[in-house]
């Protein structure tokens, strides 16, 4: 057990999937989590998966670090609630937009309440598709960012709690205002959730035999689609001035596509097709590669494998054995056919030698 950067006791109030994973994380280092929660169905889960201990309203409790975990649109009240209820402790939210949440606290406490010293805005960028405390983590938040937008009134004291938050939970932490936070989550999530539901909304009424055509393609634009409405409605609408900004710009390069498909011949059609395929493929290769480095290019190969128990093991058991590291790894299958395809991800210059040794041992391999 690693020693905590905290002292606790920590109170969680929420212990939904962010709220339980903090309890798991932080008592994987010994703290004294208390939870709390307006469901006691939801309370009494999290106590059971091991994230903390139920909260006691009679206990004299003095929390070190209280974490708001709650909805949105209730952050800003709830956090106001614990500066008010524990003179002693920071607090702490990990709500996804910080802009709205900042200004809704300074009406409850006021511009320049002494109170707001121990507050902190906080954001881990990290979650899953389900919800709840039973789909808790405790890596959750693994080498996955954790932005801390500390505003003027923040204590450096407060800062350093909130930043000792993140570093026992293994993540890794960033510094924003609340504005460039609300800026940079509206471009790298919530335009993704956007269009992922746009898209995957396109499927309600497509034919089962057209879907049965699906692979990786539809899959990875509509993974995350599946994600909470209730929440998402919460969030889009309280960063709803960012993301429109973004939708505008998305509007514009619709537009621009609709035309040039309405004429795909066109003297220059095909050419504005290139380019904004060409902006893409730019776009693309800005996102940050692995472990958070520069992008780099790296080369894919197909291996099939039988669809049965122990095979993709296997395969990736004989590419340690032969010295190749696989920097990603996706898996489809083929429609109608018992094969799984394992796609692979490697350093070019790995590839060729490794598409030999693999096909020397009997791998059926895909170029």
């Amino acid at each position: 057990m690693n020693p905590s950067h905290l002292n606790g006791p920590v109170l969680v109030l929420g212990s939904g999937l962010l709220g339980a994973s903090i309890g798991l994380g932080l008592r994987a280092h010994g703290l004294d989590v208390v939870l709390s929660d307006p469901s006691p169905s939801a309370q009494a889960v999290a106590v059971d998966i091991g994230a903390g201990r139920a909260f006691d309203d009679a206990e004299n409790l003095s929390p070190e670090l209280v974490v708001v975990a709650a909805p949105p649109d209730v952050t800003a009240a709830v956090v106001a609630g614990a500066l008010q209820r524990y003179p002693a402790a920071v607090v702490v939210d990990i709500a996804s937009v910080k802009v709205a949440i900042a200004r809704e606290l300074e009406d409850i406490l006021g511009s320049g309440s002494e109170l707001l010293h121990r507050y902190v805005g906080t954001h881990p960028m990290a979650g899953r598709e389900k919800s709840g405390p039973v789909a808790a983590r405790s890596e959750l938040f693994n080498s996955m960012p954790w932005v801390l937008c500390p505003s003027e009134a923040s204590s450096k004291h407060a800062v350093k709690v909130a930043h000792s938050l993140a570093i026992d939970l293994d993540a890794v932490v960033f510094r924003f205002t609340p504005d460039e936070h609300d800026a940079a989550v509206a471009l790298v999530s919530h335009l993704p959730q956007l269009m992922s539901s746009l898209v995957a909304s396109r499927l309600q009424e497509t034919p089962a035999h057209a879907l049965s055509l699906a692979g990786n393609g539809l899959r990875d634009v509509t993974r995350i689609a599946a994600s909470d409405p209730a929440l998402w409605v919460q969030i889009l609408g309280a960063n709803a001035p960012k993301l429109l900004e973004l939708m505008q710009g998305v509007r514009a390069d619709l537009d621009r596509l609709i035309n040039t498909l309405s004429a795909p011949t066109a003297p220059g059609a095909r050419l504005d097709l290139a380019q904004l395929m060409a902006e893409g493929n730019a776009g693309q290769t800005r996102i940050p590669g692995k472990h958070g480095g520069p992008a780099q290019q790296y080369s894919w190969l197909t291996v099939l494998v039988d669809d049965k128990p122990g095979q993709i093991a296997k395969l990736l058991t004989e590419i340690g054995d032969i010295g190749v590291n696989v920097e990603d790894l996706r898996l489809d299958h083929s429609a109608g056919v018992q094969v799984g395809m394992v796609e692979l991800s490697v350093v070019p210059s790995k590839r060729l030698s490794l598409v030999e040794d693999l096909t020397e041992r009997g791998w059926k391999v895909i170029l």
